[in-house]
């Protein structure tokens, strides 16, 4: 699924560091959120 600059992210969710799932829901309208993707890291590429 392609979005596209400016546009609002798809909803998902992810383990945080406690295990326990979080949404990007759940910061909805509360908090900015900077998604940042590091498609090389620890992959030896």
């Amino acid at each position: 699924m392609a979005t596209e600059v400016g546009q609002p992210a798809p909803d998902f969710s992810l383990p945080n560091q406690a295990g326990e799932q979080i949404s990007l829901s759940q910061f909805r309208g509360q908090k900015n959120v900077v998604l940042s993707f590091h498609v090389f890291d620890f992959t030896g590429g």
